[in-house]
């Protein structure tokens, strides 16, 4: 600690996580632009760009997470750094998922081969895994008074809600994030990243306190592992199928019920 001399241990330790969270996004910033200039072959340059991507999100949600334990009184500062780090995210990751979830989506609308989603989706699996055990690896350094290894080797129960309702939360959280995804592709990019952003954040806050409003089952993965190894049906339905689910009824919504909707009554008007 002694790089930051004159600060509390408490915001030297808020400095060296943000500190930490920026090294990770500079290093995948930078493996990303070798893995473009040396990889060929598309299938291989999609699966390490996937990949770095998703190790990218979950390196840095594992020390946000840790950020919101040291300073839980203040939440605001919590969804000031998710809505911060969103904004980072969508600038560095431009044309990749990161989610399983917007895989099942490309897929059913026809934007992605099978072929392709299930190479994508192997690569975040990998990822989350690998991101998991270098985020152990890295707090084992004792960086700060929280960083130790045996926190990833215990459950930290995100779930505060009875099974039905974390269903809902998650399901609800997948089906809006989703929804936008969809639907404003055509807005300008600098601002589509800000309404995402945003999105997300109100998203964390929304549901946060319920499930931690992930939508994300590779996420999830990473962060909850020894969950899944204790409870598996109860965060396999949680954090994969719900999330699964949400995406089912988006699509149902606007790629049938809606025109359906819409030709009725044109037909109706007709009449």
């Amino acid at each position: 600690m002694s790089a930051l001399p004159g600060l509390r241990p408490e915001v030297r330790d808020s400095c060296t996580s943000l500190g930490l969270i920026l090294l990770v996004v500079l290093f995948m910033g930078l493996a990303r632009s070798i893995a473009q200039k040396q990889l060929q072959r598309p299938v291989a340059h999609a699966f390490i760009l996937e990949f770095l991507a998703t190790f990218q999100i979950c390196c840095c949600t594992h020390e946000l997470l840790l950020l919101s334990e040291q300073d839980s009184a203040h939440p605001t500062w919590m969804l000031t750094l998710i809505y911060f780090f969103s904004l980072v995210h969508g600038l560095t990751l431009v044309g990749t998922s990161s989610n399983p979830c917007t895989l099942m989506m490309q897929m059913m609308l026809g934007g992605m081969s099978p072929e392709m989603g299930a190479m994508r989706f192997l690569a975040q699996l990998v990822s989350a895994l690998c991101s998991r055990y270098c985020m152990s690896a890295l707090w084992s350094l004792g960086l700060t008074q929280y960083h130790f290894s045996e926190r990833s080797f215990a459950c930290q129960n995100p779930i505060h809600a009875d099974l039905a309702k974390a269903v809902i939360t998650e399901a609800i959280c997948s089906f809006i994030f989703h929804s936008a995804l969809l639907h404003i592709q055509e807005v300008r990019t600098k601002l589509r990243i800000h309404l995402l952003a945003a999105l997300i954040s109100f998203l964390a806050y929304a549901g946060g306190s319920l499930t931690g409003a992930l939508f994300n089952p590779a996420l999830a993965l990473s962060l909850h592992f020894m969950c899944f190894d204790e409870a598996f049906p109860r965060f396999f339905i949680v954090y994969w199928l719900a999330p699964s689910l949400g995406i089912l009824l988006m699509i149902l919504m606007f790629s049938f019920f809606l025109p359906w909707l819409h030709n009725s009554q044109t037909i109706n008007k007709k009449e």
